[in-house]
């Protein structure tokens, strides 16, 4: 059997076997057939490095937003794959919708109803349907990315690299069904149901509404076009459990390359999780702020305050979403990021950020070598960011 060059200088190197060239040539090459042809696979590859100033241990007391896993090291943040099968503008259309992430940041339904050491979780499976009611109605029944938030779950979509604090009191992952209609071109409206988000739900039946609205500034706004106002809240339809209620605003300015953003969440937890007699709730305000200098430079900054005091599950956070983050205090952060394109396809971005409590809880718990928790953290990070 005659072979060509590449083959026989990968069984040189002992890539492969000439055995197994040999059977493989001997089968039939069958294109793989799918029901959908027009499937297209996307994704990122999401990698950093950490440097956190102060002697705060690495497994406890980090700021809401951060990880433990991340202090002083290298970090794989997450390898996302995306499988998508968008909908066409039939009445009837139909398609999908998938993210499978693994990385320290990966969030959503764990494999085999657990977390791995290294994070790998499926964020997104949602079949997407259309029905020809009015402008018609967009729906996703399956797992989905939450509806509120400034921030979201795809790393390069966001601003700066850490998450801000009020991410991480938002669900990640709504498992359920929503609907989205476009009432007129600049509002658009989303409702549905989908399982509790409270990690302390009263059983396993229990259901969260979900509701948005999005405003988008038209052309004739002038300057504040593509102005975007959003609101949402998730509420716990069942006795007990964590609701969240959002508001957010994008605004350009004269200036095309400046804009700013601001962001308000509130969180409420009724009577959720052993020993909490009370209604706690707690609440963050962010500002943002982003210039495009050049078509490859970009800085960006983001200030937020919150005043989370008392809160009864700072020290239980969950698997995937920590309510609260973790954080029982009143403080404020404040993160400056830079921005460069210097490689195809690749973000690199380098950033600053400062963690402050005023009440509360401190960065860092006492350990056996005498570091003591800090009422500061400061955090030096460098990011990449493969899209594909």
């Amino acid at each position: 059997m005659k072979f060509n060059k590449w083959t026989l200088g990968l069984a040189a190197v002992g890539a492969i076997s000439l055995a197994s060239a040999a059977r493989a040539d001997e089968q039939k090459l069958v294109p793989l057939n799918t029901a959908v042809s027009s499937t297209v696979i996307s994704g990122y590859v999401d990698v950093g490095a950490q440097y956190n100033l102060g002697n705060y241990s690495t497994d406890a007391g980090v700021p809401a937003g951060t990880s433990s896993s991340k202090v002083d090291n290298f970090s794989l943040n997450n390898l996302t794959i995306s499988l998508d099968k968008p909908q066409d503008e039939t009445p009837w259309a139909s398609g999908y919708h998938a993210d499978v992430n693994i990385g320290s940041d990966a969030v959503g339904l764990g494999f085999n109803g657990r977390r791995a050491a290294i994070g790998a979780a499926v964020r997104q499976a949602y079949v997407a349907l259309r029905t020809p009611v009015g402008n018609g109605i967009d729906w996703k029944v399956g797992a989905m990315d939450d509806v509120i938030g400034y921030e979201g779950n795809t790393d390069s979509s966001n601003p700066n690299y850490t998450r801000s604090v009020a991410y991480s009191i938002e669900p990640t992952t709504l498992v359920g069904a929503l609907g989205s209609y476009k009432i007129i071109d600049p509002v658009t409206v989303q409702a549905g149901l989908a399982d509790a988000t409270s990690p302390y739900r009263s059983t396993a039946s229990d259901k969260t509404f979900v509701g948005a609205v999005a405003f988008t500034a038209p052309d004739s706004f002038g300057f504040l076009k593509g102005a975007t106002l959003n609101l949402g809240t998730l509420l716990n339809i069942d006795k007990g459990g964590q609701d969240n209620y959002y508001a957010g605003v994008t605004i350009p300015t004269p200036l095309s390359a400046l804009k700013f953003g601001a962001a308000f969440d509130l969180v409420s937890d009724n009577n959720a999780g052993p020993g909490n007699s009370q209604n706690d709730s707690g609440w963050i305000v962010g500002l943002y702020g982003s210039y495009q200098a050049t078509e490859k430079l970009s800085f960006n900054v983001r200030g937020e305050y919150f005043d989370l005091e008392g809160n009864p599950l700072a020290a239980t956070p969950t698997s995937g979403s920590s309510v609260y983050g973790g954080t029982d205090g009143k403080g404020e952060e404040l993160t400056a990021t830079i921005a460069y394109s210097l490689w195809a396809n690749v973000t690199s971005r380098a950033e600053f950020r400062w963690d402050h409590i005023d009440s509360g809880s401190a960065f860092g718990n006492p350990d056996a070598v005498g570091h003591t928790p800090n009422a500061d953290a400061f955090t030096l990070a460098l990011n990449l960011i493969y899209t594909f």
